[in-house]
């Protein structure tokens, strides 16, 4: 690979490849992160990731153990995750949003040795880490004058592990929505390589270049915007440690001025709606936008591109593959697509029982890649029917039209049949953000008093337009005009808002039943 490091011996540590070498480079005194307190330089970062590398010997560490990170979005993350790996311990980076039992959870799933975790939510871990410390032994530091104190006192000089490309760095666990978290086992190579296949060549980032990802650094999405890709070529990275509203990523790219903006399709909708966005959303150097996390609406993308002036590259990637393996790209953005593959990967859909599709047929995406996970953590049976050589199975189920383009239809859990025919979700939901009353929309099956399945629809009105009576009918005529008669929703109910993950997928499961989860106006057929 172009910009990958590999030691005359043969072994290869990621923390050495896309840390240590930029201050041989001359990038010492460059900027590496920046989060609203603090600067990071590249030779901060090699010597701090070497202290804390350091540290962890000193704590009893051992490499192949695992360290839990509890980290929110500033400087503080990169060099725990880094130190972790150049030691040879394997980071568990974890969300910051849990509940306390999910951590507890999660730390004892991954037999962790230590915990690093923000001094912000040590209240909420602390409960927790005592309960573990009961039974068995658990390191644990926390940022600010804890961690500070320690990496002062840490020896400056490392010698990294001797690790192998194919040995594992690190895990992330999966949201969980299907069951309880799987914990996703990630290679050295990996994060170079979703650098040198999507970073490079798909965004063509460069060491000019500044990223802002809203997406968190816990996040496979977020840990390739926000750290692989910037380090592989010297780039700068702007974390915000905060939620993401509208207002706080207005004033970071302002701040900042980042020139790629990795966004998601719910924050992309609600930039949109907000009377301040403006050209390059803020940033006048911003050239390129991506999106990932859950499809992106046609309207968004087309609506974006006449208001902000950057076209929205969006693409589909998966814990399991560690980034993007199907995108738009510069110059060739269709909108209402996921484009095409990434150099480097191969994807196919197939039916039941394996079989390639017809073209314009609905089946499951299949894809292959270098950067597959090793499989999940103690759970085998899961890690066969995901990883079947090869290929791995994503649950999504998609379509490719005849010029090779792919097309997101929704996960297999969420797909049903109306008439016989197949109805993906996504698809209406699409159609209904067309209507300037809505927001956003989300689509899942319901029975009928005859025991059919229909579409039932929750809509999030857009703050311009309240609530009419006649709403429902317009809503439906509106699907169908747009998709289809038998498409349209037999029964709509308006809402605050709707349920998601953490990475900001509508959770469609919680929303069966028939149940208002938030309460709102409501109509059937």
């Amino acid at each position: 690979m172009t910009h990958t490091w590999s030691a005359p011996s043969g072994w290869y540590n990621a923390a050495v490849d896309l840390v240590d070498r930029h201050v041989p480079a001359g990038l010492g005194e460059k900027v590496a992160f920046v989060d609203p307190s603090r600067e990071l330089t590249y030779g901060a970062l090699e010597d701090r990731t070497n202290r804390f590398a350091n540290l962890l010997a000193h704590l009893g560490i051992a490499p192949e153990q695992r360290l839990v990170l509890i980290l929110r979005d500033t400087t503080d993350f990169p060099v725990a995750f880094w130190g972790a790996i150049k030691a040879g311990v394997v980071a568990v980076p974890v969300s910051t949003m849990l509940a306390p039992d999910q951590w507890h959870h999660l730390i004892e799933d991954s037999r962790a040795a230590g915990v690093v975790v923000s001094a912000e939510l040590l209240d909420q871990v602390a409960p927790v880490l005592r309960q573990v410390q009961k039974n068995r032994s658990l390191a644990v530091m926390v940022t600010g004058p804890d961690l500070e104190g320690r990496l002062a006192d840490a020896e400056p000089r490392c010698h990294p592990a001797r690790t192998h490309a194919d040995e594992v760095a690190f895990w992330l666990y999966t949201s969980g929505s299907t069951g309880r978290p799987k914990g996703a086992r990630h290679l050295h190579a990996s994060l170079a390589t979703t650098a040198e296949c999507y970073g490079h060549h798909i965004l063509g980032i460069t060491s000019d270049d500044v990223v802002y990802s809203v997406a968190k650094l816990f996040f496979a999405y977020g840990l390739g915007n926000g750290m692989s890709f910037p380090l592989s070529v010297g780039a700068t990275a702007v974390l915000l440690p905060d939620r993401p509203t509208p207002a706080a990523v207005f004033q970071l790219m302002r701040t900042w001025q980042p020139t790629i903006f990795c966004g998601v399709p719910t924050l992309l909708a609600a930039m949109l709606a907000n009377p301040d966005l403006t050209t390059g959303a803020g940033s006048p150097r911003l050239r390129t936008t991506i999106s990932a996390g859950e499809a992106l609406p046609q309207e968004i993308g087309q609506r974006w591109r006449a208001r902000v002036g950057t076209d929205v590259l969006d693409g589909i990637g998966s814990t399991e593959m560690l980034h993007i393996f199907i995108s738009n790209r510069p110059n060739d953005v269709r909108y209402g697509s996921t484009g095409k593959p990434v150099p480097g990967y191969q994807a196919r859909v197939v039916d039941e029982a394996g079989h390639h599709v017809a073209t314009g047929e609905i089946g499951e995406l299949l894809v292959a890649g270098p950067t597959a996970a090793d499989g999940y953590w103690n759970q085998r049976d899961r890690s066969r029917k995901t990883f079947a050589g090869e290929w791995t199975h994503t649950g999504d189920k998609y379509r490719v039209d005849r010029d090779g383009y792919f097309y997101y239809c929704g996960r297999t859990d969420d797909m049903f049949k109306v008439s016989g025919i197949w109805v993906a979700p996504f698809e209406v939901e699409s159609a209904l953000v067309t209507h300037p009353s809505v927001l956003e929309a989300a689509v899942v099956g319901q029975e009928d008093v005859d025991g059919l399945i229909k579409p039932k629809t929750f809509v999030v009105l857009a703050p311009t337009h309240p609530f009419s009576p006649q709403l429902f009918d317009q809503l439906k005529e509106h699907v169908k005009a747009a998709i289809g008669p038998w498409k349209y929703p037999r029964w709509i109910e308006v809402v605050a808002e709707l349920p998601k993950t953490a990475t900001g997928k509508i959770q469609r499961y919680r929303l069966r039943g028939g149940a208002n989860p938030v309460g709102g106006d409501s109509a059937p057929a």
